[in-house]
């Protein structure tokens, strides 16, 4: 892992990263008790925000990765943190006022913006490291979400107690600045910034974009492997879903009604506890095993403590629960990034990585739609918990069915 930290190239990108993230996190978790607190009566406001951030991705998946793979990645990556500063700023005046409906507007314009990102510094990470070094890569950034986890919640409650909503939306674009400023200061290889040579944009058509698109469903489609892992996406989306409100709810409704800030904020912290272990033993169990039997293992191990948590009526047990998940949560997660890499060559990243968010966001979107229409009237804080774990364990499923006979056909793919 030393030998990611002496290319500066790569310094700079995680540093970047981080930036971005934590503009993001911070704001979130902050306008999250913003919603929760000054409109307590309305608990499906909470819920509405967290669509803001996802539908988004269902409007914009179809050309982000193909402007990802057609143009300068570092620029993209840049004026996406940039233009989200600018819209921050929005942001801040809506919210002193307690402008609802503007403020679900801006966070609508700010996600669609952050999802040109995801792509373009996906394709930047892939072309300035070695091939040797994903899995490497994937297990540091698993470390990152572990102390976003660990500290994200947290951040956000602390900026929503000690500098307020609006202080924490400086903090977001701030963060934002400072992931641009880094990202144009990156020495990046050509070949990682325009993987496909150099395009105009005023030269950019829609049937341009409309052949390139299906350019990479064709992709997709010609990988039964690829096909596969991404089917399973559409369950995390589910599970990301569910689980962006949950904390709050499960504590607010149920575990701890009086101390409910506190105590979602130590699930995050939980979470993030087990996230830290998880990431420092998953690529060795990777090494070990492989990923196959690492990832269906996984899958499902959380859903019986997805079961677990829907069943405790103790804030210290649910606490214990949540820290194992996350144990667990980070080798799938570091099976799953490190395999897209190498499975996919440069020129097709973006688009491929621009195809998993929507499928994600559907399951995301979908989840979310459900908790805001049934939850509390027809869904209790329990049952969102076991339909967590039926979802995982139908991903288990089907990557059980699928996975290892596709990793045998496939045999010059690493499994």
């Amino acid at each position: 892992m030393s030998a990611l930290f002496r290319n500066r190239t790569f310094r700079k990108l995680f540093i970047a990263t981080i930036a971005s993230q934590l503009g993001t996190v911070v704001g979130t978790m902050a306008f999250a008790y913003y919603l929760v607190e000054r409109f307590s009566g309305r608990p499906a406001l909470a819920t509405t925000a967290e669509l803001m951030y996802s539908l988004p991705t269902l409007a914009v998946f179809w050309i982000v990765g193909v402007i990802a793979d057609l143009f300068d990645r570092k620029l993209i990556a840049a004026y996406s943190d940039w233009i989200r500063a600018g819209l921050t700023l929005l942001l801040l005046v809506f919210v002193h006022y307690d402008w609802i409906v503007p403020c679900f507007l801006i966070l609508f314009l700010r996600s669609s913006i952050a999802k040109f990102f995801g792509p373009a510094e996906m394709g930047l990470l892939q072309g300035s490291i070695g091939h040797d070094q994903y899995i490497q890569a994937a297990g540091l950034n698993q470390i990152v979400s572990g102390m976003f986890m660990l500290f994200g919640m947290s951040l956000g409650a602390a900026a929503y107690h000690f500098i307020g909503i609006e202080g924490a939306i400086v903090v977001d674009g701030i963060s934002f600045l400072l992931s641009g400023v880094l990202l144009m200061r990156g020495d990046f290889p050509e070949e990682a910034r325009l993987p496909n040579g150099t395009n105009r944009f005023r030269d950019l058509r829609l049937p341009l974009l409309i052949q390139d698109f299906r350019k990479g469903l064709q992709y997709i489609a010609g990988s039964r492997l690829l096909l596969a892992l991404i089917s399973g996406f559409l369950f995390f989306g589910v599970m990301n879903g569910t689980f962006a409100v949950l904390p709050i709810f499960t504590m607010k409704y149920k575990l701890s009604p009086d101390h409910y800030v506190v105590h979602s904020s130590m699930i995050t912290v939980s979470l993030g506890i087990g996230f830290l272990l998880g990431s420092l033993i998953g690529p060795r169990l990777i090494a070990r095993f492989t990923r196959t039997p690492v990832l269906i293992a996984g899958l499902f191990a959380v859903s019986l403590l997805l079961a677990g948590l829907g069943m405790a009526d103790r804030v210290q047990v649910y606490f214990v629960l949540v820290a194992l998940a996350g144990i667990v949560l980070a080798p799938i997660n570091i099976a799953l990034g490190s395999w897209m890499p190498q499975l996919v060559p440069a020129r097709n990243m973006g688009r491929v990585n621009a195809l998993i968010d929507p499928v994600m966001m559907l399951g995301h979107s979908a989840a979310l739609g459900i908790v805001a229409l049934a939850f509390p009237a027809w869904i209790s804080v329990t049952g969102l918990h076991y339909g967590l774990a039926l979802c995982t364990a139908a991903i288990g499923v089907i990557y059980l069915c699928t996975l290892p006979r596709l990793v045998r056909v496939y045999s010059d793919c690493p499994s």
